[in-house]
């Protein structure tokens, strides 16, 4: 810390500590102010900022008064550092307004276009949101790892990467399972997706081809495979269906859900796919409900580092 910086203890008591109040997005939106205490809200739901580092509790307010400083690990930091919402230079009220769009399914333009801003910007922050909500999911740590190449754009806790350059030995393939009203996007271990040409070749698993998006026919527990290619895989082997694939003639909710979304989806990479595989499972499975608070609670929510212990 620096020589005769002041130095108080932080507490945090905005209008929504505690139990949060029922509000309406517009009034969240009417200022500034309230739409950073709706965030903060998430951010310190008991009202008390702890270290987004270590987990410590004991930390102080230093002089400038925007930043605070771990008596532990000495980290110092802001709000939101360390949080899905540092992904993005976006104010409080332009995060809350393109939550509310991305939960009624604009796209970047019409969302670039809303909020004023550039696509670029838009495009990061829809990004840090996607991250957040597959962060989130049951199997974040193995959908983070290197076999699907979103760790390439993770440095820390910071979207700052770039993806890795996928091959057909490399890349992933993810199997789709409804089971009821609940469906699951899996990582097929072990599979890539010169796997799943393998088995069309010699096994005569049908596959269909949209674009870069492949998926087949019914495979052991999985209603049926699913990966986004690129140019590297031989399309051309790809033999021309008599009839539609199963998946296509099942019953199943979800992929009649996910494909009419898929082809709204434009410029999807391999290494992107299972950010929006992921959307679609959350969205599914929290279909008839709102899903703003949320967003709004993942997106406010700490990074975890890879190989950190989750220890807040």
């Amino acid at each position: 810390m620096q020589s005769g910086a002041a130095k108080e203890s932080v507490s945090y008591t905005g209008s929504t500590h505690g139990a949060r109040p029922l509000t309406s997005v517009d009034r969240l939106l009417s200022t500034e102010d309230a739409a950073r205490e709706y965030l903060l809200s998430f951010c310190w739901p008991d009202g008390d900022p702890y270290c987004p580092r270590c987990g410590h509790r004991k930390v102080y307010s230093l002089s400038a008064g925007k930043r605070m400083r771990c008596a532990a690990c000495k980290y110092t930091f802001q709000h939101f550092s360390g949080r899905w919402i540092n992904n993005g230079a976006l104010s409080c009220s332009d995060w809350l307004a393109l939550i509310r769009l991305f939960e009624r399914e604009a796209t970047v333009h019409e969302i670039t276009e809303a909020l004023g801003l550039s696509y670029n910007t838009v495009y990061k922050a829809l990004t840090a949101l996607r991250f957040s909500v597959l962060a989130h999911a049951i199997d974040a740590n193995q959908l983070l790892g290197p076999e699907t190449g979103l760790d390439g754009y993770l440095k820390g806790n910071r979207l700052t990467g770039g993806p890795k350059d996928m091959r057909m030995d490399t890349i992933p393939v993810y199997g789709i399972i409804q089971r009821g009203s609940m469906a699951f996007i899996d990582l097929v271990p072990g599979f890539q997706a010169e796997t799943v040409f393998h088995f069309h070749m010699n096994f005569h698993l049908s596959m269909v081809r949209s674009g870069n998006l492949v998926y087949t026919d019914r495979y052991k527990d999985y209603d049926g495979l699913i990966f986004c290619g690129n140019d590297t895989l031989p399309y051309h082997v790809i033999r021309k269906q008599k009839k539609r694939p199963m998946l296509d003639e099942s019953d199943s909710e979800f992929w009649k859900f996910a494909r009419k979304r898929l082809r709204r989806f434009r410029g999807i990479s391999c290494q992107r796919f299972p950010l929006y595989l992921k959307e679609l499972e959350f969205r599914f499975n929290n279909r008839g409900r709102p899903i703003f608070e949320t967003l709004a609670s993942y997106l406010c929510a700490v990074v975890q580092e890879r190989g950190q212990e989750a220890s807040l």
